[in-house]
């Protein structure tokens, strides 16, 4: 149903487009769109100013859908329910008067009569050319972001032919001493799925074994390679964020130790074949200076024969798109990721619609025959389909948690967010178990800093095991004396990194008590008042920083961690040296020393948003939710921050958040809109 009217304003004449104009200045004033959504509008009406107010009012929603992370905006759900597709302001009149509400524009107009005067203008087109807006069926695209969408759909699909790099029965002995488990081993069945085509998605939830499936994919690739005296593979590691990079690389070198080299063909020669590296996608597609260009494109294609690419839930549209154009035809390309996290802060939700059907598997007699020679084993007869899709062949669901087991509190948890169950959530909480933990705040939002259980938390004085206070601790506990060594210094800050690591406050918000601006603050002045650090503001030793853009010149990328620590003074009587520290980034486990004064794009880092925390682990993870409801709050944000922890969760907010705001946002769902499925 749409949203009735705020006002007893009459509805809009659709042939006045200044009176638009003048509403969607108020609408910018009133925080419902952006500039930049209006200043789109007016950009159409300086190239046609016979453009008509729907059209405009359609181009000025389609970019206000694109920041709220839509590929494009979907008439139909926009004139059904313009307050769940858009977002759009609340049933009750704002502060300040208005003439008209979008949600009034919208109601005056029929889907036949507006999709009608799209295509009547020559600034919109059904497909291919250069109008700046592109309609297809209800979807209409900002002609970018359709030629994404298209060119991702061809790319991915020119990849699904059935192509296997050797025969099953040469493949059938690797896969045996590579994997010992019973059936259905879905970590062998992935491999066997991955060696069909020269694309794959393997997703699964956290512990599956995503990490460990691919390192045993790359080598059981390399033996195959190697057979008959080929040359070795060139593969590259990627991923979406510079601690991703690190966190994959981390995980290979760990995998790789574990494989049992002398049961695969060539043994332990495969191994420096099997690369442990990795980088971001950004690095690994050379971006050009002051361009949204990259060096590694169709006509410059990137110099490798296999891509893996982890945390695939973060890569957006444009960047699958470019990451594709860049791939040689010939190469592979295998996406990790988990299909239930939080989709990319930019637009598109790529991996989450390519998996849209892996729960129910739908492998076709081809695949389960082609898994039964290969594997020894074949899907379930439940996830056999002969209708099958091409897609569908080439994804692997990972169905075991290897982290969790089946008492595990958050194990259980994720699970019961992740189906929508509250009723189930909710006994957990109840239920008494090691892992979970609730931190139900008495005070209100103003007087946080006064609240003993956060306190407690932070302070990791009871009721958590670990808090902020612990890498503070080891702070100045452990610091080297003035005259060390600067490989003493450097094992000191690579120390205090992981020890930062154990523990982090997750926000679903970013303004507001609530949110990370609110809670840096609060947080900032209990480890003051606590001793444990000297200052709050600006560079004061202690503070950890989130580098927020890509800063290639220090090599430092969006999602990066550093820790503010004081060096020795040159000399006596000076000042200590403040500096920086950063992980080197290539997982090693070396450390990087910055200006602070070089560092432009930082924020404080106490708390961070959920969505910045993908790619990301730690043994303690805390999520704030507020005392209110707000469309952000969706079971994929609640499902993110919980899959965070390893070790312990602990849900932070009061008796409402525990309550009705949790199952509220366990109800809801992220559906973005998009025709990357449509065909």
């Amino acid at each position: 149903m749409t949203q009735p009217d705020l006002f007893d304003a009459p509805a809009p004449p659709l042939d006045d487009c200044a009176t638009l104009l003048a509403d969607l200045g108020e609408w910018v004033e009133h925080g419902w769109l952006r500039e930049l959504d209006r200043s789109f509008a007016l950009f159409l009406l300086e190239l046609d100013p016979g453009a008509g107010a729907p059209l405009l009012l359609a181009a000025a929603l389609a970019s206000h859908q694109l920041g709220r992370g839509h590929v494009c905006l979907d008439l139909q759900a926009a004139l059904a329910d313009s307050s769940t597709s858009l977002s759009l302001p609340p049933a009750h009149a704002p502060d300040a008067p208005l003439q008209r509400t979008p949600s009034q524009w919208l109601q005056a107009l029929r889907l036949d009569a507006w999709c009608a005067a799209l295509r009547a203008s020559r600034l919109c087109e059904a497909g291919p050319g250069n109008a700046p807006l592109v309609l297809q069926g209800p979807r209409l695209y900002l002609r970018r972001y359709w030629q994404h969408e298209r060119e991702v759909r061809a790319l991915v699909g020119a990849r699904l032919a059935p192509e296997p790099v050797a025969p099953a029965a040469q493949i059938r002995p690797v896969l045996d001493a590579l994997f010992t488990a019973p059936a259905p081993d879905w970590q062998k069945l992935a491999c066997a799925l991955a060696l069909r085509q020269r694309f794959a998605i393997v997703t699964g939830g956290p512990g599956t074994g995503k990490t460990t499936t691919v390192v045993r994919l790359l080598a059981l690739l390399q033996s195959m390679a190697l057979q008959g005296g080929g040359e070795p593979l060139r593969i590259r590691l990627a991923a979406p964020t510079g601690k991703a990079a690190a966190r994959l690389a981390e995980s290979i070198r760990g995998a790789l130790d574990r494989l049992p080299w002398d049961a695969l063909p060539h043994g332990e020669a495969l191994r420096p074949h099997v690369p442990s590296a990795a980088t971001t996608l950004h690095r690994l597609l050379g971006p050009q200076p002051e361009s949204r260009h990259f060096r590694h494109h169709a006509g410059n294609p990137l110099a490798l024969d296999v891509l893996v690419v982890d945390e695939a839930s973060m890569v957006d549209l444009e960047m699958m798109a470019r990451l594709l154009q860049a791939l040689p035809p010939s190469a592979r390309l295998v996406l990790l990721g988990d299909k239930d996290q939080l989709a990319s802060v930019e637009a598109g939700a790529v991996l989450g619609e390519l998996c849209s059907r892996a729960q129910e598997g739908h492998y076709d007699a081809a695949t389960a025959q082609w898994l039964q020679e290969a594997a020894g084993q074949q899907p379930p007869p439940a996830l056999q389909d002969a209708a099958g899709q091409p897609l569908d062949q080439a994804i692997a669901m990972l169905r075991v948690s290897h982290r969790f087991t089946a008492d595990s509190g958050i194990g259980q948890l994720a699970q019961a967010v992740n189906a929508g169950d509250g009723r189930t959530a909710q006994a957990l909480w109840r239920a008494g178990l090691d892992d979970l933990r609730s931190c139900r705040l008495s005070q209100p939002p103003a007087l946080l800093a006064q609240d003993a259980k956060l306190r407690a938390l932070v302070l990791a004085e009871r009721a958590a095991p670990y808090g902020h206070a612990h890498y503070l601790r080891r702070m100045h506990a452990t610091r080297p004396a003035d005259d060390a060594a600067p490989a003493a210094w450097d094992a000191w800050a690579g120390d205090l990194l992981q020890a930062l690591g154990r523990f982090q406050l997750l926000c679903a918000l970013r303004e507001g008590p609530w949110g990370v601006t609110g809670l840096n603050a609060t947080v900032a002045e209990l480890l003051r008042e606590a001793g444990l650090l000297q200052g709050t503001q600006g560079w004061f030793a202690g503070r950890p920083v989130l580098v927020t853009r890509n800063d290639y010149g220090l090599s430092l990328m969006n999602g990066d961690v550093g820790l503010t620590l004081d060096l020795p003074a040159p000399e006596p009587g000076a000042a200590p040296v403040r500096r920086v520290a950063f992980p080197a980034g290539d997982g090693s486990g070396a450390v990087r020393w910055v200006l602070p004064a070089r560092l432009q794009a930082v924020e404080t880092v106490f708390a961070m948003t959920v969505h910045k925390s993908q790619g990301s682990e730690f043994e303690h993870a805390a999520l704030v939710l507020p005392d209110q409801g707000s469309p952000v709050l969706t079971r994929e944000l609640v499902y993110t921050g919980i899959t965070r922890a390893k070790r312990w969760f602990t849900l932070v907010g009061s008796a409402r958040a525990h309550g009705a705001v949790l199952n509220e946002a366990i109800g809801r769902r992220v559906l973005r809109a998009s025709g990357l499925m449509a065909g």
